[in-house]
């Protein structure tokens, strides 16, 4: 058998291989034009070419898309959320809230409310000005002092507390106490009720609810010193008019008493009167006299021993009408100079005692208007003592802190994508 060799492979010639080339180059454009732009090519493929569109299989593509972001997200979104909620279910205390509420009024306000306003809820919100004294004083420094600065300290570094949410100083400065008690302590009045809304806060229910017990005592107290204070200053005036009034009385009877010594008479207004019915009476008795000289001088000669004595009658007569006339209006000290005098005493006694009836008036009627203005609390809803703990919303927390990050990580990523555009 004859051995058949393999027919030995058949060279291309040359100008084969030239027309190969020559129509490699001629479709070349055509299929460049086929694909698309070089970006896109390396997104499509995944790859990276060239600008004469070969491809380097050597080199891995780059990460696109959501891979890129998962680190970044990692740490400036996820890990601090699971941070903080970490802290807020591991270490953060729980605290528990006691509120109450109450109105502070006067008698005059809930007289001046009729059956209709009260259904309609008309003049039930007024909210004067000793309302906000009192939410003042509860949120001061006074109230902080009656409290007692050693009993508020123990109860805002509880045990119960954690580190970040305590009174971080043992012995504060009493600024920075009170600083801490106000963010414990909210005090609220509503412009539309006039119900004043208090709450504390406390990492224990009963010191909680002890607390908001004492702040309403606290409340009572100053209502009760604000009455005081009202009542010091607005009968202040009306006691000091009563005082005058009284030692206006007094004096005027002082210059009576001296009056009456010094002419030793008690009434003179009835000496007087006797004095005037003393000389008409005499003057009566001496016109008598006189009538009844004359007719004697008719029938009589004027050393008769009768008409002698009648001349005597009337002359002593005269003398005594003289006499009586010149007490009462004759002198300084006659009856008619001493009974002005009286007089003019009498209408000071008697504006002095008006004076005093006005002052007294005024007194009464300052004092019910004082009494009507009077301030007191009327306790709506009473402390409670807390079941559950309000404080901290930590779930609110956490969905704030996410949501946060996430909208700063976007901002920042769209900031970032803007800024690598813009480079290309």
């Amino acid at each position: 058998m004859k051995n058949q060799s393999s027919p030995a492979p058949i060279a291309p010639s040359p100008d084969r291989e030239e027309d190969s080339q020559a129509r490699s180059e001629a479709l070349r454009p055509l299929l460049l034009s086929s694909f698309p732009p070089t970006e896109d090519r390396e997104q499509l493929f995944g790859e990276a070419a060239d600008d004469n569109g070969v491809f380097d299989y050597d080199e891995p593509p780059p990460q696109k898309g959501w891979r890129r972001f998962v680190h970044p997200f990692l740490l400036v979104v996820l890990l601090p959320t699971l941070v903080v909620a970490g802290f807020e279910y591991l270490v953060a205390a729980d605290q528990y809230e006691s509120s109450a509420q109450f109105i502070v009024r006067t008698p005059q306000q809930n007289n001046s409310v009729n059956s209709l306003g009260q259904m309609l809820g008309i003049g039930a919100g007024s909210t004067p000005a000793d309302v906000h004294s009192v939410d003042a004083y509860l949120l001061s420094h006074d109230a902080v002092s009656a409290l007692g600065r050693d009993r508020l300290v123990a109860m805002f570094r509880h045990t119960d507390s954690d580190p970040v949410t305590r009174l971080w100083f043992a012995d504060p400065e009493p600024e920075t106490l009170l600083k801490y008690y106000r963010g414990k302590v909210n005090v609220t009045t509503s412009s539309e009720t006039g119900i004043t809304l208090l709450s504390v806060r406390g990492f224990q229910r009963n010191d909680a609810k002890a607390l908001a017990d004492d702040l309403l005592k606290l409340g009572e107290q100053r209502v009760n010193l604000l009455n005081q204070r009202m009542f010091e200053a607005g009968l202040t005036a009306a006691s000091r008019q009563v005082r005058e009034a009284e030692g206006a009385i007094d004096e005027a009877d002082r210059q009576m008493t001296e009056f009456r010594q010094a002419r030793r008479d008690a009434d003179p207004e009835r000496t007087s009167s006797a004095e005037i019915q003393l000389a008409t009476s005499l003057q009566e008795r001496a016109a008598q006299a006189r009538a009844q000289l004359d007719a004697m001088a008719a029938v009589l000669p004027s050393s008769a021993p009768q008409y002698s004595a009648t001349v005597r009658r009337v002359t002593a007569l005269e003398r005594q009408v003289a006499a009586v006339k010149g007490r009462l209006a004759g002198s300084e000290g006659s009856v008619a100079a001493g009974l002005g005098e009286y007089e003019q005493l009498q209408v000071r006694q008697q504006l002095a005692a008006k004076r005093f009836e006005a002052a007294q008036a005024s007194f009464q009627s300052a004092r019910e208007q004082l009494v009507k203005q009077q301030l007191f609390i009327i306790p709506v809803v009473k402390p409670n003592l807390p079941g559950k703990s309000l404080y901290p919303e930590r779930l609110t927390i956490i969905a704030i802190v996410f949501f946060g990050l996430l909208f700063a990580y976007a901002i920042g990523w769209l900031i970032l994508s803007g800024f690598r555009e813009h480079a290309e």
